[in-house]
């Protein structure tokens, strides 16, 4: 119409939503808000967090068996798992069979032995001038052995530590049935261009783990075997409880050598200075042999991790997480290193395109 007045363009106003400025900073604003909300929620479910971690870390142990398993028996994955699932109860129903009542009686023996040798060790310092005087020494030893006194008796944590082991063993249990089935659906929650390299990190983080844990259980076996042998050889008591506590303890490299170390040493020393002699010789030859002989074999066909990044793992893991954690330090730095080392691959990779695009 000839005469009507041209409508008048505005602009946004600041406080608008459709202000591009105003987008620009509400979505940055809802990154990092979204950020700290995982972290806060991480913080607060770090228990469960940490079973769910462990119960993958079981399944990569069983899936491992049954890849091994399906190298000489051409059958059905399922078969194999349940002929796995099978060896391990027969294994854990046989030895706690064959040796529970030597064990309950060695376990209850080794934390009166220690806190006896502990008491001798204190009264000595203190004798000398370098602890406080006799009458701070028995709560110094008893707060000393408060840990040990824990790691050796289940009678106050019997409930909850069989009901994590439980759910541990359950998710681990249906994460190997089907490991294709949940990898696709952590997939999925990640943007489809991006889903191919998640899946190639995702397959190096579970070969990384398989042979890490296929190192970590021949250590342990080795050790505990080498260990029992040795001190039951030299007279040293209880020696197949500490061949016990040494197997397992391998699992954390530095830390359990020198906790099943000193529970060694201690333990031959309350039989004699003889048996106390030969407990230090064991632990420095199987240590010897582990560290110079099994392990640099095993770190050619498993995973490198140098000692020092092991170690400062599992002080920050430990500090962090707890006992949990400290046990669960090695397998979480291992798939951080394998996944940073496909990063680097994936930034040359991109640099040598860019290159050839020149």
């Amino acid at each position: 119409m000839v005469g009507s007045p041209k409508p008048v363009e505005q602009d946004a106003a600041p406080a608008e939503m459709r202000d591009p400025f105003v987008r620009r900073e509400l979505s940055r604003a809802a990154i990092w808000l979204g950020l700290a909300a995982t972290m806060a929620v991480a913080v607060l479910l770090v228990q469960p967090l940490l079973l769910i971690f462990a119960g993958l870390v079981f399944a990569s142990l069983l899936d491992g068996g049954v890849r091994l398993l399906g190298r000489v028996l051409p059958i059905g994955r399922g078969w194999r798992l349940l002929i796995v699932v099978l060896l391990v109860m027969l294994f854990l129903i046989g030895t706690f069979y064959l040796t529970g009542v030597q064990v309950t009686q060695q376990v209850t023996q080794l934390r009166s032995t220690l806190e006896i040798q502990a008491a001798r060790a204190a009264a000595w310092l203190s004798g000398q001038g370098l602890m406080p005087g006799a009458s701070d020494v028995g709560g110094m030893v008893r707060q000393a052995m408060g840990s040990v006194g824990r790691l050796t008796s289940w009678v106050g944590t019997a409930i909850g530590a069989l009901t994590s082991m439980f759910m541990i063993a359950v998710i681990g249990l249906f994460v190997a049935m089907e490991p294709r089935t949940y990898g696709r659906g952590i997939e999925w929650m990640v943007p489809t261009d991006k889903r191919p390299e998640f899946a190639l990190v995702v397959d190096r983080m579970s070969k990384t783990l398989r042979r890490l844990l296929a190192g970590r259980l021949l250590g342990m076996v080795a050790e505990g075997v080498l260990t029992w042998f040795a001190l039951m050889i030299g007279g040293v008591p209880m020696a197949m409880i500490l061949g016990v506590l040494t197997g397992l303890l391998a699992f954390i490299p530095n830390i359990g050598a020198f906790v099943s170390g000193a529970l060694m040493i201690a333990v031959g020393f309350s039989a004699g200075s003889d048996a106390g002699i030969w407990a230090i010789g064991t632990y420095l030859v199987v240590q010897t042999f582990d560290g110079y002989v099994l392990l640099p074999i095993v770190a050619r066909k498993t995973v490198d991790l140098p000692p020092a990044l092991t170690l400062g793992a599992q002080i920050l893991a430990s500090a962090l997480f707890g006992i949990m954690g400290l046990a669960l330090a090695d397998p979480m730095t291992a798939m951080i290193k394998a996944a940073l080392e496909r990063s680097s691959e994936r930034s040359e990779e991109d640099l040598g395109d860019d290159a050839r695009a020149v």
